[in-house]
């Protein structure tokens, strides 16, 4: 005969005497409304302007209250119109896509009149000084005369250049003409020291 295994888990729970005391009942809220004498447990907003306060009614009086309630009271119909289209973002400032980019191309801006003592947006500080240029080894300074770039052009300008350059000098947009050979070469060994300095990521 098998005997049972013993169990593994305990199978008689017992409650200790006493157990956890009791949380204290939450005190009752009387409606505000005058006159009445029932629970104030729903919370209504004071007005439409001062959202953050409120009245504590009963269901019958909070009922009440909203069905008087009307958040465009004052307003006339552009003021209406105006919250309505403000509330499609949620009341926050927008900006058309592109904008800002537009105006950094014609030279403005893209912050809309932030003061740039730092000169990080445009390049220039406030006397007029340019940003000092990036140390350079004597290769790279090679590269960048051989590409005729100034020498703390930004990413965009080099590769720019880069294609600029190899359109210009390749033998078929020479009409098969192998004279521009050499300064294609020489344009696209710069090109490749500055990528492999790291210039271009």
């Amino acid at each position: 005969m098998v005997e049972p295994r013993p169990a593994r888990f305990k199978t008689d729970i017992r409650i200790k005497p006493g157990g956890k005391a009791k949380k204290p009942e939450p005190e009752t809220r009387m409606c505000e409304a005058p006159d009445c004498v029932g629970p104030g447990n729903c919370r209504v907003a004071r007005s439409p302007k001062n959202l953050d306060e409120y009245f504590w009614y009963c269901s019958r009086h909070a009922r009440i209250h909203n069905e008087a309630w009307d958040y465009f009271k004052g307003m006339d119909d552009d003021q209406i119109q105006a919250f309505r289209l403000d509330a499609l973002t949620g009341h926050r400032p927008t900006w058309q896509l592109g904008k800002r980019a537009a105006k950094a191309r014609m030279g403005q801006s893209p912050l809309g009149g932030v003061h740039d003592s730092h000169a990080v947006l445009d390049g220039e500080t406030e006397t007029g000084v340019r940003r000092p240029e990036r140390q350079l080894t004597r290769l790279q300074v090679m590269a960048f005369d051989t590409m005729q770039l100034a020498h703390n052009a930004t990413l965009i300008e080099i590769k720019a250049r880069y294609k600029e350059l190899v359109k210009r000098f390749h033998p078929d947009a020479n009409g098969g003409d192998r004279g521009a050979e050499e300064r294609l070469k020489q344009v696209i060994k710069a090109y490749g020291v500055l990528r492999a300095s790291g210039l271009l990521t």
